[in-house]
């Protein structure tokens, strides 16, 4: 049965300007099981999308997040469950280690996810060909959206090209 659309909200977790990577995982035990992930999940009532996704980070992978913005939204409806979804995607960076090491994400709910690792969008764009199936709205995100996922590349290949352009 149809039920009325819910919000949830999704966090691209990076590790630094930089290098581009971000934290994705394999869910498990709820829909979408078996496909890939960024932390996330539903809107708490009078809950703004920034306490959202600091606290899903928080509680999916344990890491702390800061500079938590709004990146563009989504409209997915999962066909064969009835769900409707409208996806909140934010960016979100982590908070280093006191010693100034990146933070790595920890598998808190096992029931609902396999692992977290890090990604970078050239890795996710090749994920469906590796017969590695994305979430639904993340899946949209990359279908309705390809100029945000552009736009989230260009620090970490500008970052590159000046590495390459300083070791010639």
């Amino acid at each position: 049965m149809a039920s009325e659309p819910r919000v949830g909200v999704a966090v691209f977790v990076f590790q630094n300007t930089q290098d581009g990577h971000f934290v994705v995982g394999r869910r498990k035990g709820s829909h979408g099981a078996g496909t890939y992930a960024l932390p996330g999940g539903h809107l708490d009532f009078g809950e703004s999308f920034e306490q959202c996704a600091a606290r899903e980070v928080k509680e999916e992978t344990g890491l702390d997040v800061q500079d938590v913005r709004f990146l563009t939204a989504t409209n997915t409806v999962f066909g064969d469950t009835g769900k409707h979804y409208v996806t909140i995607f934010m960016t979100a960076m982590v908070v280093a280690n006191l010693d100034g090491s990146v933070a790595e994400p920890q598998r808190l709910e096992p029931d609902k996810c396999e692992g977290w690792s890090w990604c970078t969008f050239a890795e996710l764009r090749k994920m469906p060909a590796q017969n590695k199936k994305l979430f639904a709205p993340l899946h949209s995100l990359m279908e309705q959206r390809p100029d945000v996922c552009t736009s989230l590349e260009a620090p970490a290949k500008a970052e590159a090209n000046r590495d390459l352009a300083h070791r010639s």
